[in-house]
Order: C-alpha cells, then structure tokens, then sequence
C-alpha cells in the first residue's frame, strides 16, 4: 500500500510541476482580465466608460449615467451584464448606451475583459 501512495503522490507532483497549479493559474488569469478590461474601460478611445460613468480610480468621470459600483448586486447574473455591454437596447430601447458588441465597438475579447472588470468594481 506504501508503494502505490508514493506512487500517487510521485504522479500528482509530477502533474504539478509540469501543468502547474490549476487554481493559481485561474486566479491569475481572472486578475489579469480584470486590468485587461479596466485599460479597455478607461481608454478613450476604446471603452470610454468615463464619459458617461462614475469608476473608482477613473479621471474627469461622466455623470450621465450610474456610477458603476456594487456591480455583484446590481448583476447578480454576469450573463446579463455581459448582455447589457454587449448591446443595452434589447433591455432597453432608449438606452444611450453604445451598443459595444452589436456595432463591433468592441470585440469578444474586449467584451468578455470588460464585463469581468465591471463586475469586480
């Protein structure tokens, strides 16, 4: 029984060392995407959310829109964050907010980093 424990536990480091911690790895990967998209809301010439949204830490912030905080409660669902980015007509018709995905303001990706930004603030 000692052989096949050692053995284990021989694999599982091997597996470690080669693959790397997986929850690390995802951590990173969600912290990363976070600063992706907080460049993407903060750059003018991409995001743009300040013109219109108050964002802790953002210069000369808009006050046309709501401040974007507490984003978990107000978006309990990240999907439907990700809709409203993506296109915040089908919610609301009359919305001012540009639609990010459908006109191609944005990509995917862009979206994909902004909605993880938006919802950690």
């Amino acid at each position: 029984m000692f052989r096949s424990t050692k053995q284990l536990l021989g694999t599982a480091t091997l597996c470690i060392a080669i693959f790397g911690t997986p929850t690390l790895a995802s951590a990173a990967d969600g912290a990363s995407a976070i600063e992706e998209g907080k460049e993407i809301a903060f750059d003018r010439k991409l995001g743009n959310c300040l013109a219109c949204h108050q964002i802790k830490g953002g210069e000369s912030p808009g006050n046309i829109a709501p401040p974007l905080l507490i984003m978990k409660d107000r978006y309990p669902d990240k999907a439907k964050l990700h809709a409203q980015i993506w296109d915040a007509t089908v919610a609301n018709p009359l919305s001012m907010m540009p639609p990010f995905g459908k006109h191609k303001i944005l990509s995917e990706d862009q979206i994909d980093k902004l909605t993880e930004f938006v919802y950690s603030l």
